[in-house]
């Protein structure tokens, strides 16, 4: 264990500690952050791929005293470095995608375009690479006795550790704060695309025996009819229909605990930054109105812990490291709803 009887918690964040300034090593963390700097489909702006390292640089401005979980810091927790092979080879297909999303665009057929289709393979080999480094990575670390919880990236960067959980766990649900439903199949062609991670993992990993969608504001006809025919293995609740709750007198402990209700013991928690309120997180690849504030969300998560749930692993992700509005609230928010899991995955 680390000696943290000369630590501080009071001063500020050291980036020769850790993240949030912790002094923690990977042997003596219980909780290891693996980050993913990954972005290759992002449909719309990119910057999520250098997420993981704003959100390192912003970590270190968190306060650490955290109400609901008081010294949870103590338990130790430590990002692995950002594996620049992965960021390389997500700026090179990065490059393919753009090409490929601009001719579908344009009303081009990838199929009819041999240069395309030949980037379009080696996208989707790209992204099995990355599922299978990921699964290899998160399963390691788990059989280590470590907790583990993923920094994106763009969205389709936990399948591999939703895998690995599933060697784990034979039942569990994923908790899903989106804007977005994410149920598409191979999205523009895209087989690891973001907007099919979670129907990636309703076909891949039979142990997620519940997929629990919250704040739900952006879907096309194909996802509902998905959501509707999945027999009550997706649950989603719907933005609109959330905010006519409360216009309607229902309070956030009531739709809380319906969500919660619908959960099984064991839960990971997958976090999209869209799933809140745009004005948090204005860079993001795909912004959407609506969505919640980040005290909305921290009580949910308070809730869960409550109610005696596991918290089995957790992803942020969307985070964007770049500057589209000549702002960036985006990495700070990231930072503190990062903060905010870890504490829960040990508490």
């Amino acid at each position: 264990m680390s000696d943290i009887s000369n630590f501080d918690p009071n001063s500020v964040g050291l980036k020769s500690n850790n993240i949030f300034g912790l002094p923690f090593g990977e042997n003596d963390a219980e909780l290891v952050l693996l980050p993913i700097p990954w972005e290759v489909t992002v449909s719309y702006r990119p910057g999520t791929g250098r997420g993981p390292e704003k959100i390192f640089d912003a970590a270190m401005q968190v306060d650490l005293y955290d109400p609901d979980v008081v010294d949870g810091w103590k338990k130790g927790f430590y990002m692995l470095p950002i594996d620049k092979n992965i960021r390389t080879k997500s700026d090179y297909l990065r490059q393919c995608a753009e090409l490929i999303i601009s001719d579908i665009i344009e009303g081009g057929v990838i199929a009819e375009n041999e240069q395309l289709s030949n980037k379009m393979k080696e996208i989707n080999e790209g992204g099995e690479m990355l599922l299978n480094w990921v699964y290899e990575m998160t399963l390691s670390l788990m059989k280590e006795g470590k907790k583990v919880g993923l920094i994106g990236g763009d969205h389709s960067t936990p399948l591999g550790y939703i895998k690995a959980l599933g060697v784990l766990h034979e039942d569990f649900a994923v908790l899903q704060i989106d804007a977005h439903a994410d149920l598409r199949e191979a999205y523009e062609g895209f087989t690891y695309s973001h907007a099919s991670i979670m129907y990636n993992v309703l076909q891949q990993v039979p142990q997620v025996k519940k997929l629990v969608q919250v704040g739900i504001r952006d879907y096309c006809d194909e996802e509902l009819q998905m959501i509707n025919g999945s027999n009550g293995r997706v649950v989603t609740f719907f933005d609109k229909d959330i905010k006519a709750q409360q216009y309607e007198g229902a309070t956030w402990k009531d739709i809380c605990k319906q969500v919660i209700d619908t959960l099984p013991q064991k839960v990971y928690i997958s976090f999209d930054i869209d799933g809140l309120d745009p004005k948090l997180c204005p860079n993001t690849g795909t912004p959407v109105p609506g969505g919640f504030e980040t005290e909305q969300v921290f009580y949910l998560f308070k809730m869960l812990h409550q109610s005696g749930r596991q918290l089995i692993g957790f992803d942020v992700n969307e985070v964007s490291g770049g500057d589209h509005r000549g702002d960036s609230i985006d990495a700070m928010v990231g930072a503190r709803v990062l903060y905010k899991l870890c504490n829960f995955m040990v508490a």
